[in-house]
């Protein structure tokens, strides 16, 4: 396809996911040979009308330069006339090939057309009948500079995926805690952080817009950090369906068990991230027993710098205004051995998002605050209401591999059982 045909689509996705109806299409589309039975059963497997479109725009970015036309007039001959018209008109800089497309007759329930020419076809096998085929997995579209793409969305094509998503029915759909570490005590050795006060009030507009109960702690020390997190976990969750907690401040590299870093208080005291997930683990937080709990961390993880390695075509945000800092301090081995040997009796529901690789700085601007927290932001306003949180984490992390001198790319430590997806609306 065209780069011009796949823009189009992209301008248009979210009203495409919304009001694609993808039942009528099928025949049509298997006729006209712009999918082949395969792909069109692996479409089907998606799960939910919505997830089938989600993935029938994904996929048609795959196909030849005559899919946009060809799909255009699908849309014509199944009589979703509005999107068809909204892809055309969108169209303007450039004109869709015309096309000949030959009719074909669609037997329905009532006496077939005598205008259309009748080609065989195979009846297309629903999916409850179609035998499980193995996906390779999820992968993500390229990403120019400064854009955020969506992601192939692959993990409800398994038929057993389908309907494995965690419910939000609560509102507020659950607490929301942010801790954010701004000012350091003197003899701490940590420098005050800069840009910190933008990434609070950013996450605590985000989080409000998806529906949580926001509260945000200042200044905090390791021991009250850790105070904080287990008035939290002690309090009544049993009406509510999620838990979400932000923490930015200054971290380091710490040996671990499962979750690696460490997270500096005020005073210069650290608090293992492993620690702070045992808090809410199942036998410590019994009222968020299999409900997700979603840790997002914007802290270094050592004090390694990552020039990063030669592409032939590597986006690089070069702006000659930018002048980020680190939150890093160096490796320290000098604290609470109980943080060290602290194990998660159920490694369930439970996600741990790191701005940054293990070992590695995380890059924040005194201006425009923090690389990670600035892009998770930016691709949760456009893409919360149509993908899950791992599709979305996915961009978050390709979106920022693109940015400075320096590299950095977020990762997380992920044990959801099901799919998540904020609540929009």
């Amino acid at each position: 396809m065209e780069e011009a045909h796949r823009e189009l689509l992209q301008r248009n996705r979210l009203r495409l996911v919304r009001e694609l109806q993808v039942e009528p299409l099928w025949e049509l589309i298997l006729a006209r040979e712009l999918f082949t039975r395969d792909m069109i059963e692996d479409i089907q497997r998606a799960g939910t009308r919505r997830d089938q479109a989600r993935q029938l725009v994904t996929d048609l970015q795959t196909r030849g330069r005559r899919a946009l036309p060809i799909f255009i007039s699908c849309l014509e001959d199944t009589g979703q006339q509005a999107l068809a018209t909204l892809l055309r008109e969108s169209n303007s800089t450039q004109q869709l090939d015309p096309i000949d497309i030959k009719p074909i007759e669609i037997v329905r329930s009532g006496e077939p057309s005598s205008t259309y020419v009748k080609l065989p076809m195979k009846p297309l096998v629903p999916v409850s009948q179609t035998s499980k085929k193995e996906d390779p997995g999820a992968s993500c579209l390229g990403v120019a500079q400064g854009a955020v793409a969506p992601t192939q969305t692959r993990y409800g094509r398994n038929p057993g995926m389908v309907g494995q998503v965690y419910a939000l029915n609560s509102d507020p759909c659950g607490y929301c805690l942010i801790i954010n570490n701004v000012d350091f005590h003197a003899s701490s050795g940590l420098s005050v952080r800069a840009g910190s006060n933008i990434d609070c009030e950013k996450m605590q507009k985000r989080f409000q817009a998806l529906h949580f109960a926001v509260e945000v702690e200042w200044n905090l020390s390791a021991k009250a950090m850790g105070a904080a997190l287990q008035q939290l976990a002690e309090r009544d969750h049993s009406a509510l369906d999620c838990c979400v907690v932000v923490i930015l401040s200054h971290g380091c590299q710490a040996s671990h068990i499962q979750f690696p870093g460490a997270i500096y208080g005020t005073d210069g005291a650290s608090i293992s991230v492993e620690r702070i997930v045992n808090i809410f683990s199942g036998s410590q937080c019994p009222t968020l027993g299999g409900k997700p709990k979603l840790f997002f961390i914007q802290a270094c993880g050592g004090d390694q710098r990552d020039h990063g390695f030669q592409v032939s075509s590597a986006p690089e945000d070069k702006s000659p205004s930018s002048d980020p800092e680190t939150d890093a301090t160096p490796f320290q081995n000098n604290f609470d051995q109980t943080d060290a040997v602290a194990s998660l009796p159920t490694p369930s529901d439970i996600l741990v998002s790191y701005s940054t690789f293990p070992g590695f700085v995380s890059w924040r601007d005194t201006k425009s605050g923090s690389w990670y927290i600035e892009t998770l932001d930016r691709v949760l306003e456009e893409w919360a209401a149509n993908e899950d949180l791992l599709s979305i984490l996915l961009m978050v992390s390709n979106a920022v591999s693109a940015k400075g001198t320096y590299k950095q790319i977020p990762g997380c430590f992920n044990f959801l059982r099901k799919r998540f997806f904020f609540k929009t609306k």
